[in-house]
């Protein structure tokens, strides 16, 4: 008894060890080193170090870049989020709808953006995107359109730089909503073929309910995704122009491998470790509440 006790314990432990490892104690490394001054002088000798308390928390909050940050990733969130998820779906179901031949090399075709690296990416985005010499530019030329300063306007600048993010990831989802596809019971759809319902009703009042957990798996993890919004604003514009597509995953990354203030940077991902967390905590109540409803 005590051996069938501990083999599930036995199976696990790698995973448990990584996850302490990689995941839990930098977070508290973090926690510590957020309440201190620490920079690249510190690492040098400790004796640099010196415990502020809250001091960099209350520097968060003075910090009008932090806020253009924070700000900058909300709106990511808000436009990226759903056109990740809603695209993905229609996708989806378009390719579950043939089996042939086409729809099998169209599901490799929409899948490698999320193989392939984000330097090779960045680098065809920015040439599409050059405004002198970029393809969209050109094409606007042909009808008769000037120029745009795809990644040099801060308004157009989010958007290109989201179009990139949603375009690379929606490969993974789909494989995803596919998959979720194939385990809905034939059953209801020959039922609801028989009362006569649509190719239009059945998705909408049997499939898509069918699919709740999936979508569901994906808005999650696309929010936490989003949230840490990072390789495509760093990429191809490194948070500019003035910052309009600096997301707090850049905020950080200039802070502490930029300018050096380890505590300070660690205090900021303390703050968006929180809110992730928040985020998800919130999304698994809702959920839980519509099973239960």
């Amino acid at each position: 008894m005590r051996k069938h006790s501990l083999a599930p314990y036995l199976f696990v432990s790698p995973a448990m060890l990584l996850l302490l490892a990689f995941g839990v104690l930098p977070i508290a490394v973090a926690a510590v080193v957020s309440l201190t001054d620490m920079d690249i002088s510190g690492l040098a000798d400790r004796s640099n170090v010196s415990f502020i308390g809250l001091g960099n928390y209350t520097a968060l909050l003075d910090d009008p870049d932090f806020w253009k940050a924070l700000g900058n990733t909300a709106f990511f969130v808000v436009v990226g989020v759903p056109a990740v998820v809603g695209l993905s779906l229609a996708v989806a179901l378009l390719l579950h709808r043939s089996d042939g031949r086409l729809a099998r090399a169209l599901r490799s075709f929409y899948f490698v953006p999320a193989v392939t690296g984000i330097v090779a990416i960045s680098l065809v985005w920015g040439y599409l995107y050059n405004t002198q010499f970029g393809l969209f530019n050109w094409l606007l030329g042909e009808v008769g359109i000037g120029p745009v300063q795809w990644l040099s306007d801060p308004t157009l600048a989010k958007f290109s730089v989201a179009l990139v993010a949603v375009w690379r990831g929606t490969g993974l989802n789909i494989i995803i909503f596919l998959a979720a596809l194939q385990a809905v019971p034939r059953e209801y759809l020959e039922a609801a073929a028989l009362d006569g319902a649509g190719e239009w009703r059945t998705t909408r009042s049997i499939v898509v309910p069918l699919l709740a957990f999936a979508i569901f798996f994906v808005t999650t993890t696309t929010v936490i995704a989003w949230l840490q919004f990072f390789d495509e604003p760093f990429v191809l514009t490194d948070g500019g122009p003035l910052g309009a597509t600096t997301s707090m995953s850049v905020f950080l990354y200039k802070e502490g491998f930029r300018l050096n203030q380890f505590g300070y940077a660690s205090a900021g991902s303390l703050v968006l470790f929180a809110i992730i967390a928040v985020v998800t905590v919130v999304q698994l109540r809702v959920r839980k509440a519509d099973v239960e409803y």
